[in-house]
């Protein structure tokens, strides 16, 4: 078994992330320190700091209600605190979607958006940015109980007749048990919060720990941006089953609609099959006991479609209390360990290989181009020695004639300035059209359109026209950005090219720019779009409509994100074409300059020749320095890079 549970190597993750941000830290303090920092380098190492720093690990647990997500999330993450933080008791605890995580610029607390906002234009990305739309209850850190009575808000319902639950988008007003509970009562229960948002300082939670806690069926469906953000930027799904159920209808379409199309981010999906204490018998064997728990994992894996060996039976309840109580037996008995292992083995080295390549590309390229920065440095100066040199015993017609080759070769590269700010101008033309296909400005003109399209439409119709056309649309900005990026590279390459034959600059190959996985991500919210809605009406009621038209704000919200995201890349990219090519112009300028300053000077006074040598040998030395302190840097991180989370050199060497 092994000897660390999620929580460790959670713990051991979060260690390792530190020292590589300390490390990178370093590099971009010490860049600053000797000069060689430049705007587009700083950028990209602020933006990968920002990343480390605000680093999270999202897991999602999805489930029908009763089937004891909140008792798992306790046992799992929260059993050292000694009591459940998320209420877990008979029946249904968690009415609406919960995040648990930890900012320290909030108080402890348990934030709660009212149900009514579904009436309300915006996603609940739109509403987490506006304070005033929430419920705040502070959490009680000190009273166990207190905090207990506050998060049993989750639980809150509220009586509303028919019209205002179908306008909330949260009955079907043809299903047969709706219908009775109306005829019966004049009133169902709903619940009275949208989202919830738990504000906790727990340990884990302070390194990046985000969970996610979906109440059943109803909540994702009625939820978009469950379906369309929430679940696929989640690093793991973890659904779950009951063994006193079995796999039942909803479950089944939870699973298909909801989690096993999920991709993007998303790596890990297990199913847990829950309260398999409800099987021990204590008139049965223990291997008759696990015969029965092997077929009713079978049964469930052969119902979703999955290997056996991908779905988990644990029991929560029990794991919470042999952990709470340090009862070793019964927690291997409750197999939660097995789970643990499987999220540690499937989870941590997946989200430590994404954090490690992305922050590996940035550091890599800023340590290459300012090494070359210096060797083309350390070389010029090299050649103005051994000019400089040559010059013992000559004559002053020698002395002048260099004087001379120098002046002309710095006219030379001057006329090249006046090409190099042509095509600069160039390159900013072609900027600015890329921006018009691919800037914010143009998406949301198409998102306006869209929306009032769909509006004026109260058919499917009309509004799969509207979609249609706003995903074409989409799709053609992306496809001319495309080419546009085409013929910026293909331009700074000639550009490139032109000044190391001309100047003998370093050539550089300009970096590929790839808008290829913002396609994708505009394609997969097109099927989830055509998956979800496309195929469901053929005239629209008002309770549907809204359910749809709030689709579409997710959606919209979330198109407008991705394009955000694609704009930022893009324009990162586009200083990384340009600004090697301009730090190189301004390199070699001022080595001409250096050049012709110490020939001046030595043919006023040929006196001052060993003199100048001199200094020239001194920065010959510091370069060389700078190029040694840079790769010892380079390797730091390399190494950091390279380690395990475990590895308890951490604390030692970050």
């Amino acid at each position: 078994m092994p000897s660390t549970t999620l929580v460790d190597e959670f713990e051991h993750y979060s260690a390792w992330r530190d020292a590589l941000l300390v490390r990178v830290e370093a590099l971009r303090d010490w860049l600053a320190a000797q000069q060689l920092d430049d705007g587009e380098s700083d950028l990209r190492l602020a933006q990968t700091l920002s990343r480390l720093q605000e680093d999270t690990l999202n897991v999602a647990f999805v489930a029908e209600f009763s089937r004891g997500k909140s008792e798992l999330i306790n046992a799992i993450f929260f059993s050292d605190y000694r009591q459940r933080v998320l209420p877990s008791s008979a029946g249904r605890t968690t009415m609406c979607p919960t995040e648990l995580y930890y900012d320290p610029r909030r108080q402890a607390s348990l934030r709660l958006l009212p149900i009514e906002t579904k009436t309300r234009a915006g996603s609940i990305a739109d509403f987490k940015l506006a304070p005033d739309a929430w419920t705040e209850f502070p959490l009680n850190l000190d009273s166990a109980a207190d905090m207990s009575a506050t998060l049993m808000r989750l639980a809150d319902t509220m009586p509303v007749d028919a019209d205002t639950a179908q306008a909330y988008g949260l009955i079907n007003p043809a299903d047969e048990e709706t219908a009775r509970v109306l005829a019966q009562n004049g009133s169902i229960a709903i619940p009275r919060w949208r989202h919830a948002l738990i504000n906790f300082p727990h340990p884990l939670l302070k390194q990046g720990l985000v969970i996610l806690d979906t109440p059943g069926l109803n909540a994702i469906g009625t939820e978009p941006e469950l379906t369309l953000s929430m679940l696929p930027n989640a690093h793991a799904v973890l659904f779950l089953l009951a063994a006193d159920t079995g796999v039942t209808r909803s479950d089944i379409e939870i699973w298909r609609q909801h989690i096993a199309p999920v991709h993007g981010a998303s790596r890990a999906r297990l199913v847990v099959m829950n309260k398999i204490d409800g099987l021990w018998d204590e008139l049965k064997s223990d291997a008759e006991i696990d015969a029965e728990i092997a077929r009713q994992v079978a049964s469930s894996a052969e119902l979703l479609d999955l290997p056996a060996s991908q779905v988990y039976p644990v029991s929560a309840q029990k794991a919470l209390v042999a952990k709470v109580r340090r009862d070793d037996a019964l927690l291997q008995r409750t197999r939660l360990p097995e789970l643990e292992s499987a999220l540690s083995q499937e989870l941590i080295p997946c989200k430590q290989a994404l954090v490690a390549d992305s922050t590996r590309a940035v550091v890599e390229d800023v340590v290459v181009r300012t090494t070359e920065l210096l060797e083309t440095r350390l070389a010029t100066i090299q050649d103005q020695v051994e000019e400089l040199g040559n010059l013992r015993g000559k004559n002053r017609d020698v002395i002048q004639h260099m004087m001379a080759q120098a002046n002309a070769d710095n006219e030379q590269f001057e006329r090249g300035l006046l090409q190099f700010n042509a095509l600069r101008n160039v390159f900013a033309a072609q900027v600015e059209t890329l921006r018009g296909h691919l800037g914010m400005q143009t998406v949301r003109r198409e998102v306006k359109k869209t929306r009032t399209a769909m509006e004026k439409s109260r058919f499917s119709t009309g509004l799969r026209e509207s979609m249609a056309t706003f995903f074409s649309l989409l799709n053609d900005n992306l496809d001319a950005s495309t080419e546009s990026v085409r013929e910026i590279r293909a331009m700074m390459t000639a550009m490139y090219q032109k000044f190391s034959d001309e100047h003998g600059l370093a050539m550089v190959n300009p970096p590929e720019h790839s808008l290829v996985k913002y396609r994708r991500e505009i394609a997969r919210l097109e099927r989830i779009f055509n998956e979800r809605f496309n195929t469901l009406f053929s005239m629209l009621t008002s309770g549907q409509h809204q359910l749809t038209q709030r689709f579409f704000e997710t959606l919209a919200s979330k198109v407008v994100q991705v394009f955000e995201i694609a704009n930022s890349e893009t324009e990162t990219w586009l200083k990384a074409l340009i600004v090697p090519m301009e730090t190189q112009v301004r390199e070699h300028k001022n080595q001409l300059k250096r050049r012709l300053d110490s020939v001046s000077r030595i043919h006023a006074a040929t006196e001052t020749l060993d003199d100048r040598i001199a200094e020239l040998d001194a920065a010959m030395n510091n370069v060389a320095d700078q190029i040694e302190q840079l790769a010892r840097m380079n390797t730091r991180i390399a190494d950091a890079l390279n380690d395990t989370p475990g590895d308890a050199r951490y604390a030692r060497s970050a």
